[in-house]
């Protein structure tokens, strides 16, 4: 059985901007992030990110220019002994009445379906909300890390405290993974 552990990308594993990431200039890996990924490609694990980038619908930046900048991700990720195996995302704007924008479950079902996964037994390391949602919505597990917007997420969900697994940061949730 291959085990799976998705990923939001801004703010998980790249620093986030209120800006947008619209170049692969403005794209920096938040420290550790590339190592958690490559730790846990080593204990089995296979990764996949699942991200909102609505940039494409509000015209910041093109498919090609998403492109490039996942390419470095890939990249940056390859040269620490890691490897991302897939990466879903939605290009659709806050508005757009799609399914594929989290908190929605439409991407998660799609690579489930591609993959062939139970998400039952997958984690979702997020740091917002909308992340913590598409989790439950589909039975995977939750994963909040505190990068990103995960320490606002947390003020603003108070009851999250109790009810979720909470780390610092991916590495942090990636040590938790590969030990439990």
């Amino acid at each position: 059985m291959v085990n799976y552990v998705l990923l939001d990308r801004d703010g998980v594993i790249n620093h986030d901007s209120a800006d947008f990431i619209k170049t692969p200039d403005e794209w920096h890996a938040i420290d550790g992030s590339l190592e958690a990924i490559a730790l846990l490609n080593q204990h089995g694990f296979r990764t996949v990110v699942i991200s909102n980038q609505s940039g494409l619908a509000r015209g910041l930046f093109d498919e090609p220019m998403l492109n490039r900048i996942h390419e470095k991700m890939r990249s940056s990720v390859n040269e620490k002994g890691g490897h991302i195996d897939d990466i879903y995302y939605c290009p659709h704007n806050t508005n757009d009445l799609c399914e594929c924008r989290k908190p929605k479950a439409g991407l998660l079902i799609l690579f489930a379906a591609e993959k062939q996964v139970d998400l039952h037994n997958t984690f979702f390391i997020g740091d917002s909300l909308r992340d913590i949602q598409a989790a439950q919505s589909v039975g995977a597990t939750p994963i909040l890390v505190k990068t990103g917007n995960g320490q606002q997420t947390l003020r603003n969900n108070p009851q999250l405290q109790t009810s979720l697994l909470i780390f610092e940061n991916l590495h942090d949730a990636a040590n938790y993974l590969i030990t439990r």
